[in-house]
């Protein structure tokens, strides 16, 4: 990595959930201080314990929805890392209205006490949803379609919130537009689970996952130690241009399903050989699913000086033990 973020004190909101404990551990690695805002409604304690002694760690449980606890966790800092949302498709089809008043509202809170606070900048976490019905391949940052859930127009209104505080408030603001990220930390279990921990949990308990369709989809999948880079040159980078935009953070490589599956089965059956002998089976393609993405990263690489270090293959080869030993931690205490 060409820039860390060192001897700064930095808000991440969400900071129990999957990537924004990864943010945690690596900004506490490099000596800054670090407070964490989050109401441990899809993060988990477990994830900051590891932190909980390091005085230079700070939790403030609260909600983003609460303006009050937006501007507790803010003041004094001089960054944040925008996290905090409620993710998943399927969810927001489902509760809507909570996606909004989470995803928008609560970007709004973020936003609105960072600058009152004086935040030198806000890094925040957009998504690859907002391509929406765009058939073009790979994605590039000026043309997307119309957004086929709600979790994808709260992504939208997120972008467009954060250009208008740019513009009306003078706070410097860069969204990252997450691909399908992967990696330790990320929950196997609930209804929202993400494909690559849900696959996982299913090898390891030796089952047949269920791909969704015929296997032909294909994403971009991008590992957690990339998207932890990014976030940190983000927050560093002078190009001119790279404030008051987005840009994708993804591999910039294109995996099917039936190739994703191939790639965890055989990491995984490094700690087991019987998890070589499961096969798939295929259900129903899920409804909002587009058949393919593929991100250009090449602004990303422009302006932040982005440079994906892990293809799929190393990716799953780094996760798979984690999500073993998490497995297994998890059955001998059920």
């Amino acid at each position: 990595m060409k820039k860390l973020v060192e001897h700064s004190r930095i808000l991440v909101t969400g900071g129990a959930g999957f990537i924004g404990s990864s943010l945690v551990e690596a900004l506490l690695a490099q000596g800054n201080e670090v407070v964490v805002l989050d109401n441990f409604s899809t993060g988990k304690r477990e994830n900051l314990a590891p932190f909980a002694a390091n005085r230079a760690f700070t939790l403030v449980e609260g909600d983003i929805r609460d303006l009050a606890a937006c501007r507790k966790a803010v003041a004094g800092v001089d960054y944040v890392l925008h996290e905090a949302a409620l993710g998943s498709v399927p969810r927001s089809i489902k509760d809507p209205a909570a996606t909004t008043e989470v995803n928008v509202s609560g970007f709004v809170n973020v936003f609105f006490a960072a600058q009152e606070a004086g935040t030198k900048r806000v890094v925040y976490a957009s998504s690859s949803s907002v391509y929406g019905d765009d058939s073009s391949l790979p994605k590039v940052e000026g043309k997307t379609g119309r957004p086929l859930s709600p979790y994808a127009v709260t992504k939208c209104a997120d972008e467009l919130f954060a250009d208008n505080f740019s513009r009306i408030y003078g706070i410097e603001a860069i969204g990252l537009r997450y691909f399908n990220v992967y990696g330790r930390r990320q929950d196997p279990e609930g209804a929202y689970a993400a494909v690559i921990p849900k696959f996982a949990a299913s090898l390891i308990r030796h089952e047949s996952p269920v791909i969704n369709g015929d296997g032909s989809n294909s994403r971009d999948f991008t590992y957690i130690d990339d998207v932890v880079q990014a976030n940190q040159l983000a927050l560093l980078t002078e190009c001119p241009g790279a404030v008051n935009t987005v840009c994708n953070i993804a591999r910039g490589g294109c995996t099917t399903l039936n190739e994703l599956f191939r790639h965890l089965r055989d990491a995984l059956s490094e700690f087991d050989p019987e998890i070589a002998r499961v096969e798939p089976q295929y259900g129903p393609p899920r409804f909002g699913d587009i058949p393919s993405s593929l991100a250009d990263i090449g602004k990303a690489s422009r302006l932040l000086g982005y440079r994906p270090r892990f293809d799929v293959g190393t990716g799953l080869a780094e996760a798979a033990g984690w999500y073993f030993r998490n497995h297994r931690s998890r059955r001998e205490f059920q």
